[in-house]
């Protein structure tokens, strides 16, 4: 177990690096798969000794109903920003920055919740506070600037808050 351990140190993140290498190469072949696999062996290794604390995950259902909510906001959030975009004047768009307080302490959680915020198109997290209470996430059109921090804080936050701690 040790020495599978050793080899394996993040094994999710073993998994994730060949999954990716497999979207960039675009091309599924036993060699793309066993360097893709190979990549993800000797990257975790390399980079152990900065991971020196490895968040848990508490919850695997949370995880996989976090990755559909935000697969899911990410094609909705398209659409909404291709209709801004495209039909709507700019002198009728409202952007406007809005400041999350955050309940989240974990920096990996932290990070998460502000890739996902970048991810989403139409929002993107523009700086964290110096003792990271708080983002600043800058809205590209919206009426209410507290729908948007809440709808943040339901959406992501809370189920962040599950998985992390």
């Amino acid at each position: 177990m040790r020495l599978l351990r050793r080899i394996f140190p993040h094994p999710f993140l073993t998994l994730l690096l060949t999954l990716v290498w497999q979207l960039l190469v675009n091309d599924l072949s036993l060699n793309s798969l066993l360097f893709g696999f190979f990549l993800g062996i000797v990257i975790p290794v390399v980079t152990m000794p900065y991971w020196p604390n490895r968040p848990k995950l508490q919850n695997i259902p949370m995880v996989i109903e976090y990755i559909l909510v935000v697969l899911y906001d990410i094609v909705v959030a398209n659409i909404a920003v291709a209709r801004i975009v495209l039909f709507k004047p700019d002198a009728a768009r409202t952007p406007a920055w809005v400041r999350i307080p955050l309940e989240l302490r974990s920096p990996e959680a932290i990070a998460v919740l502000a890739g996902t915020i970048t991810m989403t198109p139409g929002t993107l997290s523009a700086d964290l506070s110096a003792k990271g209470h708080s983002l600043l996430v800058h809205c590209l059109d919206t009426d209410d600037p507290e729908a948007v921090r809440d709808e943040i804080k339901q959406r992501y936050e809370r189920r962040l808050k599950e998985i992390f701690e």
